[in-house]
């Protein structure tokens, strides 16, 4: 199976004005960037695609095992051996935030700098991880191989959508 059409892109349109006596003097910025992905495992490549949209229940945390437990889309089994880029978009109805981070056990080195580190996403916001290197983030099965994600508090359940790209070998 081919992994095609792959890009992630990434856009921010802003312009800042300031009322001056005579202008008003103003500063645009458009950045843009897309990355491409080839189907493969190098530099610039990946073959594997996990995406859902997710619920977890009050303070519930849940590890995401990129070894041979999720499955793609066609009901593949998915075993991750680098991992190329990581989207979670927290639904703007969240009341709690979404907290991703690297699992104090047997996570997923190179995502976040050690093990339990990681970012807490807001009601309607986005975290993007991308590593279009040969490397990205190695993924071991047994002991570097998940990636933990949880509702910040109680009293509510949180919805996130989550994306995670990478190769197989």
């Amino acid at each position: 199976m081919a992994l095609t059409r792959t890009k992630i892109s990434v856009s921010l349109a802003a312009t800042q004005t300031k009322l001056d006596d005579l202008s008003v003097p103003q500063d645009t910025v458009d950045y843009a960037k897309i990355l491409s992905f080839a189907d493969g495992a190098g530099l610039g490549a990946a073959n594997l695609i996990f995406h859902d949209q997710r619920v977890l229940a009050a303070s519930g945390t849940e590890n995401l095992d990129l070894t041979g437990v999720l499955a793609d889309k066609f009901n593949q089994v998915l075993t991750f051996a680098r991992v190329k880029a990581v989207l979670v978009v927290a639904a703007a109805a969240n009341t709690n935030n979404v907290q991703v981070s690297q699992a104090a056990s047997n996570g997923v080195p190179g995502v976040f700098l050690a093990a339990g580190d990681g970012i807490s996403v807001q009601p309607g916001g986005m975290f993007l991880w991308v590593a279009p290197s040969a490397t990205g983030a190695v993924v071991t099965p047994a002991t570097g191989d998940l990636l933990t994600v949880a509702n910040s508090a109680g009293g509510t359940s949180v919805t996130y959508d989550v994306l995670i790209l990478g190769a197989a070998t």
